[in-house]
């Protein structure tokens, strides 16, 4: 608690999320909330070790197995279960060995529930702002974060700022299938490309979907525009970390009432900014 006014600390409710996804809830005294966050994000974690056997990190090449490398992954949003993850399964035994069947589906869900609990902090963070706002004010900054990821310019299509949200969705969509189509599919495999993998992996739902149709393909002759395909894919899921900062932001706002502009007048006046220039 704050010492000046007894009210909980949104940073504290942030960081307990990120440790236990519902934790910081608990803190909070939102108890519904908490057992919500917990079973949902956590009971994906726990499904994707299962599939996987634990054992998405031994996607890294072994030069790059250190206690380190796996923080650049989705995992690391849910930060106790990324911990348990690495210390319990580690890197295998350092012998290769047939990936379980399930590998790629549990993988991914160990990824989604990493992700999720980045909204889940949001969440809590906003709820310890937010004690004298409507309960769908205070959802809605994270609500808007979360579609943005599942898919670019959905958050701004929900605003009601539709232009930005078609340009935000055409932009990165469209640089994220152009990254997939230089590489011909092969930036689909986070067995082969882990980090890039992990930063398309912010595209969402378009990423999830590609990888879950293709991701499997095997790869029997050099690819000529790899390098630009994996480029191009890793660059829209980080343009989309923009995006969903973009998305939230203007939710924050709404819910506090800061001033904002329209979504038409804001853009008009981007238009006619560049027109000058």
């Amino acid at each position: 608690m704050d010492s000046d006014n007894k009210q909980p600390s949104a940073n504290v409710a942030a960081v307990l999320t990120w440790l236990v996804p519902g934790a910081g809830h608990l803190y909070l005294g939102r108890v519904v909330w908490a057992v919500l966050g917990f079973a949902l994000i956590e009971g994906l974690f726990y499904l994707g070790l299962m599939l996987s056997d634990g054992r998405a990190f031994e996607y890294l090449d072994p030069e790059l197995r250190s206690n380190f490398a796996p923080a650049l992954s989705p995992e690391v949003g849910n930060l106790g279960a990324f911990l348990y993850q690495l210390d319990h399964y580690k890197f295998g035994p350092g012998v290769m060995r047939a990936w379980p069947e399930w590998m790629r589906v549990g993988s991914t869900l160990c990824a989604v529930a990493g992700i999720l609990n980045v909204f889940w902090a949001a969440l809590a963070h906003m709820h310890a702002r937010s004690a004298r706002l409507q309960p769908r004010a205070a959802v809605a900054p994270a609500r808007d974060l979360f579609l943005t990821w599942l898919v670019p310019g959905a958050g701004h299509w929900a605003q009601g700022r539709k232009r930005r949200g078609v340009i935000v969705f055409v932009l990165l969509v469209g640089l994220f299938a152009l990254g997939t189509w230089l590489a011909e599919g092969s930036n689909l495999s986070r067995e082969r490309h882990f980090y890039f993998w992990a930063g398309q992996f912010l595209v969402g739902a378009p990423a999830i979907a590609a990888e879950a149709v293709w991701g499997a393909m095997r790869v029997r002759r050099d690819i000529p525009y790899v390098d630009c395909g994996l480029v191009f894919g890793c660059v829209a899921g980080m343009l989309n970390v923009l995006a969903m900062i973009d998305a939230f932001g203007y939710a924050e706002a709404k819910a506090f009432g800061w001033p904002t502009k329209s979504s038409e007048t804001a853009e008009s006046d981007e238009v006619a900014a560049v027109v000058k220039t």
